[in-house]
């Protein structure tokens, strides 16, 4: 998912980063050695990869797609989001397979409706965002986000038997992080809870701990995504979304996540693939393409668990999904 300002210097729990940093082992970062091996011939054309599995994925999938159809070799490089729309303007990035909103629509007012240096994909992939419970949790009580709020309820969340809670809000480069801290701020609970920033797989891996010790726990969390075919978990309730009561703040502003407010559900979410202006000029019949990808929440939440619980590599993966869906990549490719 996901998608946050690079320059936020928040910082959470001593013993609960301890305790998140313990498993970091499993983030063994799988598509590192794709990455690389990519890098040794020269480029045609440049894809963003963002730290999540279907992101990673997708912008695997798009290489090897765009190479069997166009012909065009292409570069993957691991970057934050804000980041990639710099990459987009300046022309040093070509394609991001996945622009998450709301968490970017700054950017994309900046870049996309401002400046026409970014053009967004037509189709986009409905999705979801906000806090889930393990069955523990929620046995024990903690069915709405204001529950977090409340000490006692917040003390079931304690991994390190200090008394306080922890909370898994997202990987650190990710908007969405930012935006769960917001939340927090917001409902009251971060001064109840320890707010832990970690990458995906340390988090998932905690779920996966919680669960098989049958330990509460709430955690960050977003749809399409495997982690609800793995495990039962609910959706925290919480009050419905008001745009009245979503304020945040531009990024440009270096306290934006303070002066920022939203005690409300996320709204609607999507994401969409997006290219620069100036390749799609240059390329319009790739352009064109992306413009047709038509993936669905049910096949990202196959890509996440192919990557995230499988462990397959993400450039595998992506030769089998483009040998396997030949026929209708040859259909986003017809004028």
């Amino acid at each position: 998912m996901r998608h946050r300002q690079e320059d936020n210097p928040q910082r959470h729990g001593v013993h609960a980063r301890a305790i998140f940093a313990a498993m970091t082992f499993i983030a063994s970062g799988i598509f590192t050695a794709s990455v690389t091996a990519q890098k040794a011939e020269a480029a045609d054309l440049v894809i963003a990869v963002p730290n999540w599995p279907s992101g990673q994925a997708t912008a695997n999938i798009l290489k090897v797609a765009i190479g069997k159809t166009f012909g065009l070799k292409a570069d993957l490089r691991e970057m934050g989001e804000l980041n990639a729309f710099a990459g987009l303007e300046a022309g040093e990035v070509d394609i991001h397979p996945e622009v998450w909103r709301p968490n970017l629509d700054a950017a994309v007012a900046k870049y996309v409706d401002e400046k026409k240096a970014v053009v967004l994909a037509k189709r986009a992939v409905a999705a979801w965002q906000g806090l889930c419970a393990t069955e523990e949790a929620e046995k024990a009580g903690i069915k709405d986000i204001k529950d977090l709020s409340d000490p006692k309820k917040g003390a079931l969340l304690d991994t390190d038997g200090d008394g306080r809670g922890e909370l898994w809000i997202g990987a650190e480069t990710w908007t969405s992080t930012a935006i769960e801290r917001v939340r927090a701020n917001s409902f009251g609970y971060a001064g109840n809870l320890a707010l832990v920033e970690a990458e995906e797989d340390v988090g998932m891996a905690a779920v996966d701990a919680a669960v098989a010790t049958g330990r509460p726990m709430v955690f960050a969390c977003y749809a399409p995504h495997n982690v609800f075919e793995l495990h039962k978990v609910t959706r925290l309730e919480e009050p419905a979304y008001d745009p009245a009561r979503w304020k945040i703040v531009a990024g440009s502003d270096p306290l934006w996540v303070e002066h920022s407010k939203a005690d409300v559900a996320w709204p609607p979410s999507s994401f969409n693939i997006a290219w620069s202006a100036s390749f799609g000029a240059k390329h319009a019949d790739v352009a064109a393409f992306l413009d047709k990808v038509d993936l669905t929440p049910q096949e990202v939440t196959k890509m996440t668990y192919a990557l995230q619980v499988e462990r397959i590599p993400p450039a595998d993966y992506a030769e089998k999904w483009v040998a396997d869906h030949a026929a209708r990549i040859d259909g986003w490719a017809k004028p």
